[in-house]
């Protein structure tokens, strides 16, 4: 609290005072008719401050003292510039213009520049000239959050949430329902359980712009259910500049506090392990074939890193360098954007874990609990990103690109778990370290090529992503006593290998993919008119290969000759318990290997497309687009089961995904937009693989199933929307989905830990309601601390509901779909004042409850409750060189609340019962950045 009064006096101490001001007022009208042109956008140049002419073409612009240049531009219409305009304090300066109509091509006009794509104005030009429903956040207004990666910024969007501060989900709907492309590329998933793709390796230093598209198009890959998310690095250099940022951070109940970790390898600092959680390089692939008398001595080679160890978490650390460079090779331009970023933080949570028994009428909660933990979750990350982006100006007609974007994230998490079971009648205390490294590398060249009557553009991209996802040496272990009592606690040690007593598993993910596109657009125009609503025709190819080795293994250790054994081991020290002395075949312990041979697997999937569409006007103000898209693809996985029977699954599948899209422009400044497509929902390759792995945290097994087929999604929107202004937007939506055999997790009976297995339902519909709202509240007040500021509001309303099927057992066959939240709000309040290079932002973010792991009648849904959260940042440049940047993320710092629904009436209530509960704690940061 003492940081957040600091930054509240330092807000009030910097806006006291403010310039009186003038008005720039005047009309605007057709060069040639004379006529008033309504919604001719009045605009100061490198600054956010514009307005539009009303019915009559007149406009007013409130404005501090000043010498100003202007723009004003309308549809249809040459731009004119007026500089040096002068507004005296307390006095209206009159300005009338007369512009010109812009009905032909000049053909001798040589083009220089590169348009902008990362404001605010650019952004609402693309979304208002977009030919489906599309939303999206710019790089101007990502830079006015403290959001640090793409996962924190695209849940500004409408319709968009996260969970597990990675993965994105449209319209309720979970991650596998989304795709996202980076640089117009397919991206990879970095999970081995799921379909997603972690959108925490992108930091917001490279992002460009982030677009989600909610309707589909013969161009947009036919994959999606929720929407296509588009990110946009930076690429293209205006000056040559250096920039150097350094930030701290400080996380409330974490940062200066005990703090516990185990011994790793020196490059964890790095993001990955150096070998040293590796399996020696001399151990055996499998321990079955080896003889007891050798087993002894394998096993004494494996490192005994079980003991932890305790310091204090030292403040968090953020670096950040950035080369934008710019120069000509003979007639060739060429621009390089090229950044490296690195961060090291901590994060300590206390987290309370319960699970309760068939809730029935009257009986208290105390007689159902199976459990209740507490664990404290102790988590160390570290990442390096390097960003290298190319562009090449070979004329005004060709262009080229190579972009490069390299992720390095390393995770070391130990969690101690103590508390209570009532099904054994047992105190236990339970122990678990992870390392979990991921690599991730995308890389494309592409080309765009313009014919010179400029109406005819070429483009083609090949590219490269690698993904890498590598957690070795993962170790749990169980330790219990008698209830209530005093005894010292003994570790678990089973005579036969189990995959949380004693376990150490280890797995490897490595893909690859190749990428090839090209599409050719011609725009036809009559004569030498140019207008942007004019027919147009595309037609483009896709062509993908996917290939994916993914190998885990794990043994465990056990009790060597129970008629022998030294039971005294049992309470020793767990930095003691695995020395080389106590792993003998006599009183001591041996290693056993558990490895399943579905624990590996190989997969490839190959994906061929092909699409033609385009636009077409109807009239004036209709216009439509879509086309057809055609996909072949063909999954294919391999492994094994017990008894060497082989899996092999071999999917081609060839879909037909057509699309229609109409937009109606009822006003210069509001249209209408409709849309109709036919989508796919194919299952990864984990959800293809009879491969079981046990979370420790969700106390759970997770499994595939090799019978899960591809879904076919229908999907419908409308949506009004009105551009005042060039940064301001009102829009309302609606849309409706249909699924055929949609991809869903079931949870199967059983009498232990929970399993849940992915399958196909029956059906499944989703439908809402949403609106977006971006509005300067330049016009609102004649005082400059209120025309300073702006609003952006997004809110969502959303249903659904699944149906199961014959194939659910023990379960309600309808619920709602997996993930999916009935409401979203996020709202933002931005204060921007140029003259004194200052900005005051103020953020907040709520969602509804959704189910966060599916249930049955014995062990219900548990769903992940509304939280609020709101962020302060402020940030204050000083010189021409210099800004400092500072805030608190979740400043209300309310508890996280998953909720057992426990009478399984799909509402929560008094009745239900706590099922996680912790708090993640404020996040205050402070940082300086120079730019040379």
């Amino acid at each position: 609290m003492k940081f957040l009064f600091t930054l509240l006096t330092i807000i009030a101490t910097t806006l006291y005072g403010f310039a009186q001001q003038g008005t720039l007022a005047g009309k605007v009208t057709d060069k040639t008719t004379g006529e008033a042109i309504i919604g001719a956008v009045v605009f100061i140049k490198g600054s956010a401050k514009g307005t539009a002419t009303d019915m009559e073409g007149k406009y007013s612009l409130p404005l501090e003292a000043g010498i100003y240049s202007i723009t004003i531009s309308s549809l249809s219409y040459k731009p004119a510039d007026q500089t040096n305009i002068k507004i005296e304090a307390g006095k209206t300066t009159t300005l009338d213009v007369q512009i010109e109509e812009n009905s032909t091509l000049i053909q001798t006009v040589s083009i220089v520049g590169t348009r902008q794509t990362n404001t605010e104005m650019a952004l609402m030009k693309d979304l208002k000239q977009s030919e489906i429903v599309v939303s999206g956040v710019s790089g101007e207004q990502i830079a006015k959050s403290l959001d640090r990666d793409a996962a924190a910024v695209v849940r500004r969007i409408p319709g968009v949430t996260v969970m597990n501060d990675r993965y994105i989900m449209i319209r309720g709907l979970s991650e596998r329902y989304n795709t996202v492309m980076l640089n117009d590329a397919l991206t990879p998933s970095t999970e081995t359980d799921s379909r997603a793709f972690s959108f925490d390796v992108v930091p917001t230093s490279v992002l460009d712009r982030i677009l989600v598209f909610k309707s589909g198009s013969p161009e947009l890959p036919g994959e999606f259910g929720g929407g296509v998310i588009k990110i946009y690095t930076k690429n293209f250099a205006d000056e040559n500049t250096t920039s150097l940022g350094i930030t701290g951070g400080y996380r409330s109940g974490t940062t200066f506090q005990n703090f516990k970790t185990y011994n790793g390898g020196k490059t964890d600092f790095l993001g990955f392990d150096d070998g040293t959680r590796a399996l020696p390089s001399s151990f055996p692939g499998n321990l079955n074939t080896v003889s007891n008398n050798e087993l002894t001595n394998i096993a004494r080679k494996l490192s005994n890193n079980w003991g932890l160890k305790e310091a204090g978490a030292i403040p968090d650390l953020r670096l950040s360098l950035g080369l934008n460079r710019r120069f000509d090779l003979g007639s060739i331009d060429i621009s390089n954007i090229s950044s490296i970023s690195y961060s090291n933080t901590s994060q300590y949570n206390k987290v309370n874990r319960f699970r309760y028994y068939k809730w029935y009428e009257g009986m208290p909660a105390s007689q159902r609990t199976e459990y209740q933990y507490l664990d404290k979750e102790y988590s160390q990350n570290a990442r390096l990103g390097v960003i290298s982006n190319w562009s090449f100006r070979l004329n005004n007609n060709n262009k080229l690109e190579f972009r490069n974007l390299f992720n390095q994230l390393g995770q070391s998490q130990v969690i101690e778990r103590s508390g209570y079971q009532q099904s054994n009648d047992v105190d236990v205390q339970n122990v678990a370290q992870r390392y979990e490294s991921r690599t991730i590398y995308s890389g494309q060249l592409q080309g765009t090529h313009d014919r010179n009557d400029d109406k005819t553009t070429y483009t083609w991209t090949a590219g490269y992503n690698y993904t890498n996802r590598n957690e070795p040496d993962y170790r749990r272990i169980r330790s219990q006593r008698a209830a209530g009592t005093g005894n010292p606690f003994e570790w678990v040690i089973p005579y036969a290998a189990s995959t949380f007593d004693a376990g150490r598993f280890y797995s490897d993910l490595h893909e690859n993919a190749f990428i090839g596109s090209a599409q050719v657009e011609h725009k036809f125009t009559k004569g030498d008119t140019l207008t942007e609503n004019q027919p147009k025709i595309r037609a483009g190819v896709y062509a993908e290969r996917k290939d994916r080795t993914f190998d885990a293994r794990w043994m465990a250790y056990t009790v060597a000759d129970p008629s022998q054994f030294n039971a005294s081991l049992l309470t020793q020290p767990l930095s003691q318990l695995f020395t080389q002395e106590n792993i003998n075949p006599a009183t001591g312990f041996s290693l056993k290997e558990g490895t399943n041979p579905t624990d590996r697997y190989d997969a490839a999937n190959t994906l061929v497309a092909a699409y033609i569409g385009g636009s077409l006007p109807v009239q004036d103000k209709l216009n439509l687009s879509g086309g057809v898209r055609v996909e072949y693809n063909r999954q294919q996985l391999e492994t094994t089961r017990f008894g060497g029977v082989p899996v092999k699954v071999d999917n081609p599948i060839t879909s037909f995904l057509p699309s229609l899209n109409a937009t109606y422009n009822l006003t210069q400044r509001s249209l209408l937009r409709g849309g109709y497509s036919v989508s796919v929902n194919r299952p990864e390759f984990r959800e293809l693989a009879p491969f079981a792995y046990y979370d420790f945290q969700m106390n759970a097994e997770i499994q595939g199933n090799e019978d899960v087929t591809t879904a076919t999604i229908h999907n419908a929107d409308v949506r009004y929307e009105f551009y005042p202004n060039p940064t301001e937007m009102i829009s309302f939506g609606a849309f409706y989905k249909y699924f055929k055999n949609p991809i869903e997790t079931y949870i199967l009976p059983s009498s232990s830990n929970s399993i849940f297995e992915t399958n196909n339902a029956q059906s499944a519909q989703s439908y809402g309601i949403e609106t977006e709202i971006r509005k300067s509240f330049l016009n609102l007040s004649n005082s400059s601390l209120i025309q300073n500021m702006s609003l952006v509001l997004n809110a969502s309303l959303i249903d659904s509901k699944i149906n199961l099927g014959n194939k659910a057992e023990n379960q309600a066959k309808e619920r709602a779909m997996y993930g999916q939240s009935p409401f979203i709000v996020n709202a933002g309040i931005y204060y921007q004042d140029d003259a004194k290079d200052l900005q005051v932002n103020l953020l907040y973010n709520v969602i509804g409850k959704r189910i966060f792991a599916v249930g049955d009648n014995d062990a219900p849904s548990v769903y992940e409750m509304p939280r609020n959260v709101l962020d302060l940042s402020i940030t204050k440049g000083i010189g021409r060189h210099l800004e400092l940047k500072a805030g608190i993320q979740d400043i209300l710092n309310q508890k996280v609340r998953l909720v057992q629904d426990s009478n399984n009436d799909a509402r929560i209530s008094s009745v239900d019962d706590d099922y996680t509960t912790f708090r993640r704690g404020s996040y205050s940061t402070l940082g300086v950045n120079y730019k040379f």
